[in-house]
C-alpha cells in the first residue's frame, strides 16, 4: 500500500502477486508469529486526524504488531523515509521531495522491483507518496500511485498508527488500493497487498528491536 504507501509495493508483495497469477490460485499471505489480529484492537475504523483509508476500495488489508522498543525509535525508523533502503531490502531507493521533518503535505518518491508475471512484464515500480495527515508519534496517512511498465495501482492509501503498550509499541497498519488493473483480480491483489504489509511490519519490528539491544 505501502501503502501507497502512499503505498507499499515491496518485493514480497510482488512475489505474492506473481505466484498467485502464475498458478491461478490465491495463497493467503503468511502472517509473522508476532502479528496481532486487528479486530481485537480496532472495533472502529482507525484514523489519523479524522482521516483513514478508502472506505469504498475493494482491495484492502490490515495488520498489527507489537514492537518491544521505545515509541521514539519506532517512529523515527518509519518516518525517516530516505533511510528506508537501509532496513527494508525491497526498497531500492527512497528520496524526500521536500525538506524538514515529515509533516502533512510532505512528498516522497521510492522504488521497488516487481518480477514478470504471465500478465505483466518485469518492472520497477515508482511510488510517489503525499502525506495527507500526521500526528507526531501517533499516526501518519499517505497516498499516491505506483507506476511501472505494464503495471499500475492508481491510488494506494496507507495508514499507520502507533500506541504505547506495556513493554513497547503496538503498530497498526492498513492500506487500500484502487485502479482498473488491480481490481481485475481482487483476491490476487489483496493477497499481494497483505504479503507486502506483513513484510514491512516484520522488517520494522526486527530493525527496531535489534537497535534497542
Amino acid at each position: 500500500m505501502p501503502s501507497t504507501r502512499s503505498l507499499t509495493l515491496a518485493l514480497p508483495l510482488a512475489l505474492a502477486f506473481a505466484g498467485s497469477v502464475a498458478t491461478g490460485a490465491l495463497a493467503a499471505p503468511a502472517a509473522p508469529a508476532a502479528s496481532v489480529p486487528t479486530a481485537a484492537h480496532h472495533s472502529r475504523p482507525a484514523q489519523c486526524r479524522g482521516q483513514g483509508v478508502d472506505a469504498a476500495a475493494r482491495i484492502r488489508y490490515s495488520a498489527d504488531v507489537v514492537i518491544k522498543a521505545p515509541l521514539s525509535a519506532v517512529w523515527k525508523l518509519q518516518t525517516d523515509v530516505a533511510r528506508w533502503p537501509s532496513w527494508q531490502p525491497p526498497v531500492l531507493s527512497a528520496e524526500r521531495l521536500d525538506a524538514g521533518r515529515l509533516t502533512k503535505g510532505s512528498r516522497f518518491r521510492w522504488t521497488t522491483p516487481a518480477p514478470a508475471t504471465p500478465a505483466t512484464p518485469a518492472t520497477t515500480l515508482e511510488i510517489t507518496s503525499t502525506v495527507r495527515q500526521l500526528r507526531h508519534g501517533t499516526c501518519v496517512l499517505w497516498s499516491g500511485p505506483a507506476i511501472g511498465r505494464g503495471l499500475r495501482v492508481d491510488e494506494g492509501v496507507h495508514l499507520w498508527t502507533f500506541t504505547e503498550v506495556g513493554g513497547g509499541v503496538r503498530v497498526h497498519t492498513e492500506e487500500t488500493w484502487t485502479g482498473a488493473q488491480v481490481e481485475a483480480d481482487v483476491p490476487t491483489a489483496t493477497a499481494a497487498l497483505g504479503a507486502g504489509l506483513e513484510a514491512w511490519l516484520h522488517d520494522l519490528k526486527s530493525t527496531a528491536e535489534h537497535h534497542r539491544k
